[in-house]
């Protein structure tokens, strides 16, 4: 998208016809979601809605392009931008690859990636200037000296981005991440892993493992002290909470797979198993990449994304110097034969004991179900679980509608959770931390209690069959998205 004044012109210009039909439904109580949904909402949706169900998608190099824009860096945030240096050994590829072994039930196929440096950039909150105050004009090392100085918690949360695993960057979810490690008094590591297409599975993994293992041990020369793993927590938005699933379940199941004692990096070592972090806070996360659960349609009321396509939907998705893929590949992260592995869609995975906490937090959107389940299988495997559900919420609300109770809400949450497990100087406080769901009501946040256990709505047999059934028509090409790009 052009975000130049005449470009933006271009693109809310025709829709100003769409708006004010919007409106008036709205006003009037026509519209199906007028009772749960201000006016603000309900255009904010609708707008969205329309521009990702375009059908005339844009190119996905330009999609890419648009989207690794950097907005600058100004106002209430400490930003120090930092590369994590590729280490010598190899250690933390073979351990990835041999994980992807051990939880293959098939012949997935995926190119195995080499180790490359990793940049990402240290967040914190500036205080006491205003929103449009400029960046000091300092070295990196000085800016992070600067963030420190602000940061009153040992809370660190390592973050991963969303954008479909394909799209933005640290850059684009400043506000968001500032945001957090303002509410946490902590500091954030915001991560710019690999994008797909150019980087496929597991590439995007593998820089997500890096940059973990990077904060237990420094390289030469990082701004960081080693960071007590007790004060870790992942976070992320969507395909970045994907990413932080799936980094979770492989630090698990390195632990239980394999037969290595240490862990060689930059010249030190880390002995197995791994220590899993203080716990993991998911916004929206994308669990299943076959969008195979009923969410997918039930909710498609209260979202944004586009549904998966019909074949009478079907549309050719232009081509560009990234897409298709060479060889072809049916799907802009991975190949179709491995949809269904646990490190690719979190959903698959059988095993989450020796979990750190875990929270969730979904709208009453269509990736809801996926979440559901996973957090249902954990928290049936003694895994504490915070659940967190908002009645006709979209994906990601809370990053998009700020102003309202529902979005407040949830980053409070968010940031309650990272402090109450990342901070660890009272032990009666952990111990406090129970498995608790919650269901707040639109608009005004009454608060219901769930049963986290019992929130599946299909058996782990029937997400299992569901997976390989849509995965299968995707192979065969009976399903749209298995000819074109995913358009989550």
């Amino acid at each position: 998208m052009d975000t130049s004044p005449l470009g933006l012109l271009r693109v809310f210009a025709p829709k100003v016809p769409f708006i004010l039909k919007t409106a008036l439904w709205h006003s009037l109580w026509l519209s199906p979601t007028s009772s749960k949904w201000d006016l603000r909402t309900e255009i904010t949706v609708r707008i969205i809605r329309s521009l990702l169900d375009n059908p005339n998608p844009t190119p996905l190099a330009k999609q890419q392009r648009w989207s690794l824009r950097d907005p600058g860096i100004k106002g209430k945030m400490w930003i120090s931008k930092i590369t994590l240096p590729r280490p010598d050994e190899e250690d933390i590829r073979d351990v990835l690859v041999e994980a992807i072994a051990s939880q293959d039930e098939g012949e997935g196929i995926y190119t195995v990636p080499p180790i490359m440096p990793v940049e990402a950039e240290w967040a914190g909150y500036r205080a006491n200037v205003g929103h449009d105050r400029q960046r000091l004009d300092l070295s990196e090392a000085q800016h992070y000296e600067k963030l420190m100085a602000e940061v009153t918690s040992p809370v660190t949360i390592l973050y991963f981005h969303g954008g479909a695993h394909f799209m933005m960057d640290p850059a684009s979810h400043r506000i968001p991440v500032s945001r957090l490690a303002h509410l946490t008094n902590g500091r954030c590591l915001s991560v710019r892993y690999r994008l797909a297409p150019q980087n496929p599975f597991p590439c995007a993994l593998l820089d997500a493992f890096q940059a973990y293992i990077s904060l237990l041990l420094p390289a030469p020369g990082s701004f960081h002290v080693a960071v007590p793993v007790k004060h870790i927590v992942f976070a992320g938005d969507s395909a970045g909470g994907n990413i932080t699933l799936a980094l979770l379940q492989l630090i698990l199941q390195i632990n239980r797979s394999s037969s290595r004692r240490v862990l060689n990096f930059h010249g030190r070592c880390i002995d197995l198993p791994l220590p899993v972090p203080a716990g993991i806070a998911g916004n929206s996360s994308w669990a299943d990449l076959t969008r195979c659960m009923p969410s997918i349609a039930s909710n498609a009321q209260w979202d944004y994304l586009p549904a998966p396509l019909t074949n009478e939907k079907i549309s050719t998705f232009p081509h560009d110097e990234i897409w298709p893929t060479d060889p072809p590949r049916g799907d802009i992260y991975c190949d179709l034969t491995m949809l269904c592995h646990p490190l690719v869609s979190p959903l698959a995975a059988k095993d989450w004991t020796g979990s750190c906490p875990m929270w969730f937090c979904y709208g009453e959107e269509m990736l809801a179900d996926e979440g559901k389940s996973v957090a249902s299988l954990a928290a049936q495997q003694g895994v504490t679980v915070i659940w967190e559900q908002f009645e006709a919420m979209s994906h990601c609300f809370s990053m998009i509608f700020d102003q309202l109770a529902t979005g407040r809400r949830c980053f409070k949450d968010w940031a309650d959770f990272c402090v109450r497990v990342g901070n660890d100087t009272d032990e009666e406080e952990q111990v406090k931390l129970e498995t608790k769901g919650t269901w707040f009501a639109a608009k005004m946040c009454k608060e219901t209690d769930v049963d986290v256990t019992s929130l599946a709505v299909c058996s782990q047999e029937e997400v299992a069959e569901r997976m390989r059934a849509r995965t299968l028509a995707r192979m065969q090409g009976r399903e749209g998205e298995g000819k074109i790009m995913p358009r989550l």
